[in-house]
């Protein structure tokens, strides 16, 4: 799949689910309970206990499925390639890292580097990225998209950190073309509560379909 179609894609779904886990095993019950919820974008963090081999098992179960698998937590370019090669579609990193963002655009591979302020997101579109990521979005709150789109009205930013159910419409509202959600979606993993964690991803859908009216 090229670029431009995963990076529709992800625009289209709204909703990427960040996750992490303790075990690949967690990280396998996590996904299966946010795909069986309908959210449609996993971002699997560089974070769960053997990353790359827990990112090749997601990639081969949905191969033939509509989700689209990228990789998250990266910190910097021999590890964007790493994921690369194990079928990332797309790569996101906490903060801006221009030698990944180079490595990315090298393999025409969608990239998503994390920003606190506009001199980052600047540098980050004129690196070609089409998706800049705010983080942690829970410092700032909704009225942070406002913000950024005076200066940057043709930026498109996906907040991630602190995107609950409950602002979900709010962060729509202000501009976000899609948002990433961890820790509000995943908590009942810790607890080994899956079905908590589909239930959750059924109503972050929910919300997303409200806010956008479809």
């Amino acid at each position: 799949m090229k670029r431009e179609e995963v990076l529709g894609r992800v625009k289209e779904a709204g909703v990427v689910a960040v996750v992490r886990g303790n075990s690949k095993e967690q990280g396998l019950k996590i996904v299966e309970a946010a795909v069986k919820g309908g959210i449609k974008v996993m971002e699997l963090t560089m974070t769960v206990p053997n990353p790359v081999d827990f990112l090749k098992e997601v990639v081969e179960q949905y191969k033939d499925t509509d989700i689209i698998v990228g990789a998250g937590t990266v910190l910097d370019s021999e590890t964007a390639r790493a994921c690369i090669l194990a079928g990332a579609q797309f790569i996101v990193s906490p903060s801006l890292d221009v030698d990944t963002l180079k490595l990315c655009n090298r393999y025409k591979v969608c990239v998503m580097p994390g920003v606190m302020n506009v001199k980052d997101a600047i540098t980050a579109m004129e690196y070609g990225v089409d998706v800049v990521k705010i983080f942690p979005a829970n410092l700032y709150g909704p009225s942070v998209i406002s913000s950024f789109k005076g200066p940057l009205p043709q930026g498109d930013f996906m907040p991630t950190g602190g995107v609950t159910v409950e602002n979900l419409n709010e962060w729509f509202k202000a501009g976000a073309v899609v948002v990433g959600t961890g820790g509000s979606l995943t908590k009942g993993a810790a607890t080994g509560n899956y079905d908590a964690v589909e239930k959750e991803a059924r109503r972050f859908m929910d919300s997303y379909r409200e806010a956008k009216g479809i």
